[in-house]
């Protein structure tokens, strides 16, 4: 008899373990079940970009109740396609990506839409025509971040009959698109002259390689320089100073990111101009991402709100800047 008890107690023992074991399978910090998500990111060519995958890889994270499968895409909309297929194959409840351009992304998407998987694009934005396929966008508002920078300059230029070059973004990004079209909105009707502009691929080296080439066409010419990120702007000031100018002085620089070593070159007057765009976008992502998967209602749109700061306000900003 004790016998049969000892043997009884064991199967139950066996059992409860077995059972615990299932409920703790693909469960997240709060015991629900764990969201398997696939993030197709762009790149890693800049800081704003590395600030911004850190986010959103610390918001999908296994605490939070993710299974997150990550791909780089290195700038290359190839690689991005092909990291949403093999997520789609993989059978995620959820995809993320930031958009290397605008378009080119219509048959992926329609093959996530009919394996009825979630989209949800984080900073860039796709074509118009194939927000029909997306579920949401968590960004920052480029178009708004062009007008800020360019508002500076005119009215800190206007009447000077000024020479502006200008560095612009990833050819055919939405970031770049409406950085260049927020500009040109408040450049309208200034005596503000452009005398080039040129695409630096939102990179530090190109940055530098593009203002190499300005400044051997333009010269002393040159007033202003609008950079559409921090990166390339950084980049421009070594080939300022290799040329024997002096950044933030001779050439006016003025960018868009806000990132600590946009900021620092800021406080130290070799920028005169950052305007933010804010790369820490993971938190509201993952909330996204979890209403979603949950049948939820969500908004299509979600903007981070973005400052702009002049030296004073960079100083003040940099003991606690978090990227």
């Amino acid at each position: 008899m004790k016998k049969g008890l000892v043997a009884a107690a064991v199967v139950a023992a066996i059992a409860s373990l077995a059972l615990a074991g299932c409920s703790s399978s693909g469960a997240g910090a709060s015991g629900s079940k764990t969201i398997k998500v696939g993030f197709a990111q762009e790149g890693a060519e800049s800081g704003w970009r590395t600030a911004n995958t850190k986010s959103l890889q610390a918001a999908l994270d296994s605490s939070n109740g993710f299974k997150l499968n990550f791909s780089d895409a290195q700038q290359k909309q190839e690689n991005q396609i092909a990291a949403i297929r093999s997520f789609i194959t993989q059978g995620v409840q959820a995809i993320v990506f930031a958009p290397v351009v605008e378009t080119g992304w219509t048959d992926v998407l329609k093959q996530a839409k009919q394996a009825k998987i979630p989209v949800i694009l984080e900073d860039r934005d796709v074509d118009a025509a194939d927000h029909q396929y997306i579920a949401s966008r968590v960004g920052d508002d480029f178009e708004k971040e062009g007008e800020t920078a360019c508002k500076w300059i005119v009215d800190n230029f206007a009447g000077k009959s000024a020479n502006m070059v200008v560095l612009q973004g990833t050819a055919g990004s939405s970031a770049a698109n409406d950085r260049t079209t927020g500009c040109g909105k408040v450049m309208k009707g200034s005596d503000i002259n452009v005398l080039d502009q040129q695409d630096g691929n939102f990179t530090r080296a190109q940055g530098k390689t593009v203002m190499e080439g300005f400044l051997q066409k333009y010269g002393s010419k040159i007033n202003i320089l609008f950079a559409q990120n921090d990166d390339m702007g950084l980049g421009a000031l070594d080939a300022i100073k290799a040329a024997g100018m002096t950044p933030g002085k001779d050439i006016q620089i003025i960018t868009i990111d806000g990132t600590h070593d946009g900021l620092t070159a800021l406080s130290n007057g070799q920028f005169n101009y950052v305007v933010e765009c804010n790369p820490l976008l993971g938190d509201q992502v993952a909330q996204v991402v979890k209403d979603v998967v949950a049948g939820k209602k969500v908004d299509k749109l979600y903007l981070a709100k973005d400052e702009a700061f002049d030296q004073a306000a960079a100083k003040q900003a940099l003991p606690t800047r978090k990227y």
